[in-house]
Order: C-alpha cells, then sequence, then structure tokens
C-alpha cells in the first residue's frame, strides 16, 4: 500500500478549507480510499488515484502528496 494525502491551496467551494484535508491509501489492486479530515467527514473509495485526482484536484488547487516511507 501507498500512502498519501491531499493537499488543498485554494479551497474553491469554501467547506474544506486548506492545508492537509484528507488521507488516503493506494491498494496493490489500483483502487483508493480516501477519508476526509475536514468537519464534515466520510470515506470514499475510487478505482484509480487517476480518477481521485481528475475529482478532487480543481484544476491543480488540490494536490496529491505522497508520504515518505
Amino acid at each position: 500500500m501507498k500512502r498519501f494525502h491531499l493537499n488543498r491551496i485554494i479551497d474553491v467551494s469554501g467547506t474544506s478549507g486548506t492545508g492537509k484535508v484528507a488521507e488516503g491509501v493506494i491498494f496493490e489492486n489500483g483502487k483508493c480510499a480516501l477519508s476526509w479530515l475536514t468537519k464534515y467527514s466520510s470515506i470514499a473509495i475510487y478505482n484509480s488515484i487517476d480518477e481521485l485526482d481528475k475529482i478532487h484536484s480543481h484544476d491543480g488547487k488540490t494536490v496529491i502528496e505522497y508520504e515518505k516511507v
């Protein structure tokens, strides 16, 4: 598994704030789990990190940062 977090540079919706807003893992089969660290927390599963990025990057306003092992 590979760990990552979402670093939100600009909060386009005004909901999640900025900085480290979610943490997640990429499983060996490529699927991802993402857990929001914000006031409105939830956990979601995505088919791939690319799918997650397309949904949450907001044209580079949120970036995926991989955790160092």
